[in-house]
């Protein structure tokens, strides 16, 4: 069996003009991806409304998303994470432009029943 090692943060793809999204894992009903941003947002007027439960983690860089309803962006730095469940409005307003932005996103399809927040029986 061959296992390898990735470093999530190495050899970024150059996202000077456009983001880049690479799929790193995929089975039935869940997806996991790399995004590397570089300034870019959200088209004005567009939005995410996805069939899937999405959860972010943002490894580097910065952003602010914003939520259908909320009357403030949320601001995401390094080590921030949140859980967008399907149906939920959000666009991205804003990533960093002076240096990459790397989202670690996971996708799950609703039939798998996910449940948000810490897992039960975690140890």
């Amino acid at each position: 069996m061959n296992v390898d090692v990735v470093n999530l943060l190495a050899a970024l793809p150059s996202a000077n003009d456009a983001e880049v999204t690479e799929c790193l894992v995929s089975a039935n009903g869940v997806r996991l991806e790399r995004i590397v941003s570089l300034g870019q947002a959200s088209p004005e007027g567009f939005w995410y409304d996805q069939a899937e439960d999405e959860w972010v983690l943002l490894l580097a860089g910065g952003a602010r998303l914003t939520i259908a309803g909320e009357p403030e962006d949320r601001p995401l730095g390094p080590g921030d994470a949140i859980y967008l469940p399907a149906g939920c409005r959000h666009r991205v307003a804003w990533t960093d432009p002076t240096q990459p932005t790397v989202w670690l996103a996971l996708f799950l399809d609703v039939g798998l029943d996910p449940i948000e927040g810490p897992c039960s029986g975690a140890s």
